[in-house]
């Protein structure tokens, strides 16, 4: 026997779900390996390497700690500006995005969102951004500030943009998912 290795990039939701249900596991399945060697985890490093590069890089100190006041660019050329987190960790400003399918001249739109602060300073973040001054759409952003003691501090995102649709028949288009990476603006 073999361990095998079903990549849940590859099947399709159902196929997936269904083998779940069947309780297959659906990364390794546990068997003999000559030599005693383990498949999955030589395929977790291949994959860290090959298709994750950013996962090898070496982890924010303790001392770091992240500050989300200020000016921040992504790698798409976005700005936003994020004013003073009060002590509940509430905090606004405005993004810049560098981005848009709207017919409407890009204007900056108004952020609002929280964080969560542990005690290594690596704090956990959501915002939404209303683009309500060009656009009918909506965006919320989920992520954490990664700062180590002389590494910059890095803003890692994920984000969902739902569009106004003029018909249910079209709710399938209205809602975008993407990542963003955002650096300190000096």
């Amino acid at each position: 026997m073999s361990y095998r290795f079903l990549s849940t990039l590859a099947l399709p939701v159902g196929a997936a779900l269904a083998a779940a249900a069947a309780g297959s596991q659906l990364l390794c399945e546990p068997a003999e390996i000559p030599r005693g060697e383990k498949a999955c985890g030589k395929e977790a490093k291949a994959t860290n390497n090959k298709w994750w590069p950013g996962r090898e890089q070496k982890r924010p100190t303790r001392n770091g700690k992240c500050n989300l006041t200020g000016w921040w660019e992504n790698e798409l050329g976005s700005r936003m500006h994020v004013s003073t987190v009060d002590n509940e960790g509430n905090f606004s400003g405005e993004y810049h995005t560098a981005v848009s399918s709207a017919e409407k001249p890009i204007e900056p739109s108004p952020l609002i969102g929280s964080q969560h602060w542990d005690e290594d300073g690596q704090c956990t973040f959501g915002f939404t951004v209303n683009w309500k001054k060009f656009s009918d759409s909506t965006a919320v952003f989920v992520g954490q500030c990664f700062a180590g003691d002389v590494e910059e501090e890095i803003l890692q995102t994920s984000w969902l943009l739902r569009e106004k649709v003029d018909a249910l028949p079209s709710d399938w288009k209205a809602t975008r998912t993407g990542r963003n990476t955002f650096t300190r603006m000096g």
